[in-house]
């Protein structure tokens, strides 16, 4: 009797609450699935968080931004290239410790370069300039600049940092 008195219960609880009453579940050895833990929320990381974790690097290491950011008009010539050996010096550590940099033509600068006349070269990779023909395709030319491009990064783990935040003010407290 049990058993017909369960079932007239689960099949109008579900007609109309859409629920098998948990007792009714129980009684036939089944238990509620337990409910998924929350997902973890992993933060939203965008190409700018790595130019601005870079750019904060050289700010700290080198004082870059500061250097940038400085009126150098008013500044005499030997002070200046005294500041830039050593903003320069200290952005390259910094840079060669964080960034692989290779050239993308690995050639002499101001020699000439063959290129496949076939077909226009990467735009992303090689930029043609001076007398370019409409199609893009030259069998070659001058090479003015080798070009760059990064082969590796390594960049710390930002964390609860705000990438926004290039290098935080300092007070000195006395």
């Amino acid at each position: 009797m049990s058993r017909i008195s369960s079932a007239f219960r689960s099949f109008f609880s579900i007609l109309f609450s859409g629920v098998l009453p948990e007792e009714v579940a129980l009684e036939f050895g089944y238990e509620r699935p337990k409910p998924a833990p929350p997902p973890i929320e992993l933060p939203k990381i965008k190409v700018s968080d790595g130019a601005l974790q870079i750019l904060g690097i050289l700010q700290r290491d080198a004082r870059l931004i500061d250097f940038l950011m400085e009126d150098i008009g008013s500044y005499a010539d030997d002070q200046i290239g005294a500041a830039v050996r050593t903003v320069h010096s200290d952005s390259r550590a910094a840079l060669v410790r964080h960034v692989t940099l290779a050239p993308v033509i690995d050639s002499v600068e101001g020699t000439f370069h063959k290129l496949d006349a076939s077909k226009a070269p990467d735009p992303n990779r090689i930029k043609l300039i001076g007398n370019v023909p409409a199609s893009g395709k030259v069998a070659g030319g001058t090479l003015r600049h080798r070009g760059w491009f990064a082969s590796s990064i390594t960049l710390p783990v930002l964390g609860k940092q705000d990438p926004a935040t290039l290098f935080p003010a300092e007070i000195e407290v006395e």
